[in-house]
């Protein structure tokens, strides 16, 4: 498929996904949607692929959310069952996903970022749910997420404010992992992939499943069900599962094959 709105680039186990609408500060469409949903299906079908990073084209933005001006114009507001930018409604990836966040992450953009695992952040980087503002919710999961992430009279601060939060705030608040200097959001997300790629991409997958199905459920059940969980029966059952332990009592450090 040609990438009109986005790029994509691999680097070993690690994709990188930039999305590419600089003109408009990487606002987003319908047919944005749709094609970052196919780049994202690819990257959780790619068994080669470990770990994915979204970031945005210039050092501007990430993503100003959705593209109002488009939508003004007549354009019809939509996208496929992943949700905005083919993420925010993934509920079926077990992959690590980061977002570097280098400049302006609105509405939209900031929903993104939530819907990522970690969030590595420039200096410039400012967070807002300015939907408000305009007339509209943040409907793509930050109104549910940032309550989750954050807690409810924070997230309810910003959400009903609509305010702009600094990098440096935002981890404060704890919904950003790590403020790099301007222009090193890239760099420091690739820093994040690779401690992560140094693990078997088994027990990350295993892991990440564990908590987002145990979050749904009380903390016994989640100890009682998270065997069953179909990414941690797969790890129990990988080759890495018995090279983890062999290269640990020889002494060495592990090869993994993910799977």
């Amino acid at each position: 498929m040609e990438l009109k709105f986005s790029k994509v680039e691999r680097k070993g186990p690690v994709t990188i996904v930039t999305l590419s609408r600089p003109e408009v500060y990487n606002a987003l469409h319908t047919d944005a949607h749709f094609e970052l949903q196919k780049v994202f299906d690819d990257f959780s079908a790619d068994a080669e692929q470990w770990v994915a990073i979204v970031t945005g084209a210039g050092d501007k933005a990430f993503c100003a959310g959705n593209d109002l001006k488009w939508q003004a114009a007549g354009g019809k507001r939509g996208w496929d069952k992943g949700g905005f930018a083919g993420l925010t409604a993934r509920f079926d990836c077990d992959k690590p996903v980061i977002a570097a966040v280098n400049g302006v992450a609105m509405g939209g953009g900031f929903e993104i970022a939530l819907a990522c695992d970690l969030i590595i952040a420039s200096e410039n980087a400012t967070f807002a749910l300015p939907e408000p503002r305009v007339g509209l919710a943040a409907l793509a999961g930050g109104l549910h997420r940032l309550p989750r992430q954050i807690g409810l009279k924070r997230a309810m601060g910003m959400i009903l404010t609509a305010r702009h939060v600094s990098a440096k705030e935002g981890f404060e608040l704890g919904f950003v992992n790590e403020v790099v200097p301007q222009g090193e959001a890239l760099s420091g997300a690739l820093r994040w992939a690779d401690m992560i790629t140094k693990n078997s991409p088994m027990s990350i997958r295993a892991s990440k499943q564990a908590i987002q199905k145990g979050l749904g459920v009380s903390l016994e059940q989640a100890i009682e069900e998270q065997r069953e969980y179909p990414a941690v029966k797969a790890m129990v059952a990988s080759q890495d599962y018995i090279e983890g332990p062999k290269a640990f009592s020889e002494k060495r450090p592990p090869k993994w094959v993910g799977k």
